[in-house]
């Protein structure tokens, strides 16, 4: 039996049913007693869509991911998940994969299921070209947009975003007062915080007169084989003494580079990662890394996302977290 069913028997409109359902007040004693004992005998258990009928709301958030084998997407989106839980919401995850087109196509299927709102999780879904964003403004005339660790101009699209390019200057600063010489960089794509991070080591570099062009980026494939071949690539046409890195997973395979490669670290190779996962506790040596409050920017972004829904007029549309540097063994 569903929410038509129930309103059948009880002769009288879903949306009657639906505020029974939701304790609205707006149903005479009688027209109340009468659906509670149906659903009762029918053991009836109403569900989200049953529930927003008479509300105006779903309360469900759908959640956009490129990939939860990401260690940081995944522990964005459980603390996200958790976070929407005792706030309330349900939440509906859709994982898009890197391509454009797909991402799009990902976020009009979210549209369609009546989300109050949508939360896209990461850095990946800014398009460098901004003109190649506006599927998200497009999005946003709709429903609320929500971005963690993406900044899209818009109305109505909140951002939450770490300050990449000062941790990342922060990051080189401290490495070339302390003896490094050369800084590669090792991304994996080239996202809205790769963009950011690589303008903090360039300004470092620069204001060290230390060289940092493309030739001192390492556009590194998936898996760790990947990560080897493009630090062998990069060593044959620059020399560097020192590799920071997009994420400890990149930062890890640097290691394993290092130890095929016979160059001790950090005394002969010095190695950043980002992201302050478990990597970074369990490598030998410990590695340096960044601290970017996953958890913190989940948990703002979800307090913004019920501000804006309760229309709260104060709410902001930029909030920036700053990091912090975690010093390890590694460099």
């Amino acid at each position: 039996m569903n929410i038509y069913d129930i309103a059948k028997a009880a002769n009288v409109s879903i949306a009657t049913v639906s505020r029974v359902i939701n304790g609205s007040g707006k149903v005479s004693p009688a027209t109340r007693d009468k659906i509670l004992r149906i659903i009762q005998e029918n053991d009836y258990t109403p569900n989200a869509f049953a529930r927003g009928l008479g509300m105006g709301s779903m309360r469900t958030v759908g959640i956009l991911c490129a990939n939860t084998s990401d260690l940081y997407l995944s522990e964005a989106v459980f603390h996200l998940e958790n976070n929407l839980r005792k706030s309330g919401f349900n939440s509906l995850l859709c994982c898009t994969g890197y391509d454009r087109g797909e991402k799009e196509n990902a976020l009009r299927l979210m549209l369609s299921k009546s989300v109050d709102a949508v939360i896209l999780v990461g850095s990946n879904y800014i398009e460098s070209e901004d003109s190649a964003n506006d599927y998200i403004r497009r999005a946003a005339q709709q429903i609320p947009v929500f971005m963690m660790n993406g900044a899209v101009k818009g109305e109505n699209i909140y951002c939450v975003t770490c300050d990449d390019y000062t941790v990342s200057y922060e990051l080189a600063e401290m490495l070339l007062t302390t003896g490094s010489k050369s800084i590669l960089f090792a991304q994996r794509n080239n996202s809205y915080s790769t963009r950011r991070m690589i303008a903090g080591i360039r300004d470092a570099c620069a204001k060290h007169g230390v060289t940092f062009s493309g030739e001192h980026i390492a556009n590194c494939e998936v898996g760790v084989a990947g990560v080897i071949r493009a630090l062998q690539e990069a060593s044959r046409r620059v020399k560097f003494d020192t590799v920071m890195c997009f994420n400890d997973l990149l930062a890890a395979s640097a290691l394993k580079y290092a130890q095929q490669e016979g160059l001790s670290v950090p005394s002969q190779l010095r190695i950043s990662g980002y992201d302050y996962s478990v990597l970074s506790l369990i490598t030998t040596p410990l590695l340096t890394t960044v601290d970017n409050k996953v958890e913190l920017m989940s948990q703002t972004t979800v307090n913004v996302l019920v501000h804006c829904l309760a229309k709260d007029l104060l709410v902001s549309q930029h909030t920036v977290i700053s990091a912090n540097i975690v010093k390890g063994h590694s460099t």
